[in-house]
């Protein structure tokens, strides 16, 4: 395999290779490595001081080696000089467990013993900004309903459309780009596929959007809230489970084209929905588009409770049509790794329990939600998710112990650090009080 390497290198005139991990808080941090060293490295791993990143870990700890994982190489389209791999931690001579990919891994491990394979795809919501991050890049993207606007598309298809081409090239087969329901914001939508690919797609479409951006002189953001008035960010999930090449959610006989096992593992989704919002909307600030107030342009287009439906955006999950469905509960700042592994296991505890999901709601929750009794509210700041979160006897079990405390550990620092802020209208509200 290493031997491939060097041939691929010199075949398509890869000079470097980036070897990349994403730590808990979604970061990427890579070792750019010249092809000539691209063997060992392969074989060893890049070493890294796993302290310097958002992982668990001191100074005193040993050296971390990222071992790319060789099939999930990716030639940069606009620089094709340089190659990227996805790689694993391993520190010790053993993997590291709180490592995301490392945790996804694990989930898919443990699905596949029960013959069965998640397969998903992401929408992922971003804006073009002004460099410095205070206003959207285009001053005349002004109306108050503007998705789908064609002018405010077309004057930024420089930059859409070579992120698009550079999806057709890498062969992920794109197919719609729009302008999305906020000013400044777009989607970009290529086809479905098992979840470590859309894993490893996921964290890549960011850097090469972000790098694309910049190309051309403006900024990429994937921040769940950036603008108040504006509808945030979403990462809204398509899921399917797939047994033997068969969709095992697909039933022509049942509700809506769904399966009782697919029902099941809704309900899963709906039982953890807590806990799994830890993962699903990971800062401070997603929670300021989950329970987000009217927007400029009529909705937030984000749940706040833990509902399903058919064909309808108002709730956490919908059913758009047979054999899959949407849970649109994620934020630009989801982990990409993490997000797979948190849905395929609550979705699959609720297969082991047999969970009922209940019966569909078919009412618009924004206008009607408050009518319901007994419906699950999603929690209302971080704060709140990952006390759920570390109470989760299932993320405790499948993530392990180590990764529960150390993403808790982290993300509550980050949660302290924030609360030590006083904002400015908390002056204005309570200096009189």
């Amino acid at each position: 395999m290493t031997s491939e390497l060097q041939k691929q290198a010199k075949d398509r005139g890869i000079k470097y290779f980036l070897i990349s991990f994403t730590d808990l808080f979604g970061t990427q941090r890579s070792k750019l490595v010249p092809a000539e060293a691209i063997d060992a490295m392969a074989k060893s791993g890049a070493g890294f001081a796993g302290f310097a990143t958002w992982l668990d870990m001191t100074p005193a700890d040993s050296d971390m080696f990222v071992i790319p994982d060789t099939s999930s190489l990716i030639q940069l389209p606009w620089k094709k000089d340089v190659g990227w791999f996805a790689g694993n931690p391993w520190m010790d001579g053993k993997e590291v467990e709180h490592a995301p990919r490392n945790v996804l891994r694990r989930a898919i491990a443990a699905a596949a013993a029960q013959g069965l394979e998640l397969k998903t795809g992401v929408e992922c919501e971003f804006f073009l900004v002004a460099p410095g991050g205070d206003s959207i890049s285009d001053p005349g993207d002004l109306q108050a309903k503007p998705c789908y606007d064609q002018s405010t598309l077309m004057r930024r298809y420089d930059v859409i459309s070579e992120i698009c081409d550079s999806m057709l090239e890498l062969g992920w087969k794109p197919y719609q780009n729009d302008h999305e329901d906020a000013n400044g914001q777009f989607e970009m939508n290529w086809e479905y596929d098992t979840s470590l690919v859309t894993a490893d797609r996921h964290s890549f479409f960011k850097y090469m959007v972000k790098s694309i951006a910049e190309k051309h002189g403006l900024r990429a953001t994937f921040m769940p809230k950036p603008f108040p008035h504006l509808t945030g960010n979403g990462c809204h999930a398509h899921v399917s489970l797939w047994k033997d090449g068969k969709n095992v959610f697909a039933d022509p006989k049942g509700e809506l084209g769904v399966s009782k096992l697919g029902y099941q593992f809704l309900g899963g989704l709906l039982a953890h929905a807590e806990a799994l919002t830890a993962i699903s909307n990971p800062t401070v600030n997603s929670y300021k588009r989950i329970n987000a107030p009217v927007t400029l342009s009529g909705a937030t287009w984000s749940p706040n409770t833990a509902t399903y439906t058919g064909n309808n955006r108002t709730h956490m999950i919908r059913i758009p049509e047979e054999g899959r469905f949407e849970l649109r509960l994620a934020d630009g700042s989801t982990n990409p790794y993490l997000l797979q592994a948190a849905i395929l296991v609550a979705g699959l505890d609720g297969i082991k329990n047999a969970s009922d999901p209940g019966k569909r709601l078919d009412v618009n929750m924004y206008t009607h939600g408050h009518l319901i009794e007994g419906v699950k509210k999603l929690p209302l700041n971080l704060l709140d998710a990952l006390r759920a979160f570390e109470r989760s006897a299932l993320y405790k079990h499948a993530f392990g112990a180590e990764f529960v405390t150390a993403y808790v550990k982290l993300k509550m620092e980050n949660w302290n650090e924030y609360m030590r802020y006083l904002t400015k209208w908390e002056v204005e509200t309570t200096l009189d009080c």
